[in-house]
């Protein structure tokens, strides 16, 4: 079997951590077209590893930490520092260690294997990551999902992570409604909803009175993956594990940098 053969299965999912990580499909998708360009002209890009995926995913944290623009620690200032500036000047080494583990279901020594580092090093920059993401800027959430159960556990989430939850839709023409009348500054959506529309719709109709940070829930991402047309930056996939969630939500607030207050 060829390099990329080998690798074809894993793109979609590269393609949801890399713009996860960037904060931005086109750059997101720039970085992986650049490790596949790498993989096409060199025979043993991936390395030495056992794991296509394992290598995939080094190859392009070597060429994403090699041009991508680091954030600086804070500088020194008068006052206590926002939660929205503890965010933004998270380690991009512990952001890429959260995301490997709570988004793209590696293992600790997988990661270490990624990134280049001890698995202590992986720990510390986990925790780090986790640290930050607790202490940040406390956001509005609207739910979008038509299952009752789903959306209590993500409203139970929301709660438990600072957030309030300003409601629950289960239909388009609902979700519209109240994101326009209670201005979220985040938005969990389904693609599925109860009366036979969509989630997809639901967010184009309100990001063309808003801009708000987006996450799709769903069973099936790749549907979403396609490359036919815009496609969300964060994903998150069902059945979901509270860390993946936690996770998301931090990196949605993370780069959505210019974040509005809520009305």
């Amino acid at each position: 079997m060829t390099q990329a053969a080998s690798i074809a299965p894993h793109l979609p999912f590269l393609r949801r951590y890399a713009r996860a990580l960037t904060g931005s499909q086109s750059a997101g998708d720039a970085y992986v077209r650049a490790t596949l360009e790498a993989v096409l002209a060199q025979q043993d890009a991936l390395g030495d590893t056992d794991s296509p995926r394992v290598g995939l995913y080094r190859l392009f944290h070597i060429i994403w930490s090699g041009t991508a623009d680091k954030r600086a620690p804070l500088a020194d200032k008068q006052g206590p520092a926002t939660p929205d500036e503890r965010l933004q000047a998270l380690s991009a080494a512990s952001r890429e260690a959260l995301l490997l583990t709570s988004l793209e279901g590696f293992g600790r020594g997988d990661v270490a294997t990624i990134l280049g580092k001890s698995v202590d090093d992986v720990e510390r920059e986990i925790a780090d990551a986790q640290l930050a993401i607790e202490q940040q800027l406390a956001s509005r959430v609207l739910i979008i999902e038509d299952e009752s159960i789903i959306a209590l556990h993500l409203e139970n989430m929301m709660t438990e992570l600072g957030h309030e939850v300003v409601g629950i839709a289960a239909t388009r023409e609902d979700a519209v409604r109240q994101a326009l009348s209670r201005r979220p500054g985040l938005v969990l959506a389904d693609v599925r909803l109860a009366d036979g529309s969509s989630g997809i719709d639901a967010v184009a109709d309100i990001l063309r009175s808003f801009d708000v940070p987006v996450i799709f829930i769903t069973a099936y991402p790749e549907r979403l993956l396609t490359g036919e047309r815009m496609e969300p930056t964060y994903l998150i996939t069902k059945p979901f594990l509270p860390e993946t969630v936690k996770a998301a939500v931090g990196q949605a607030l993370f780069f959505h940098g210019s974040k509005r207050q809520a009305a």
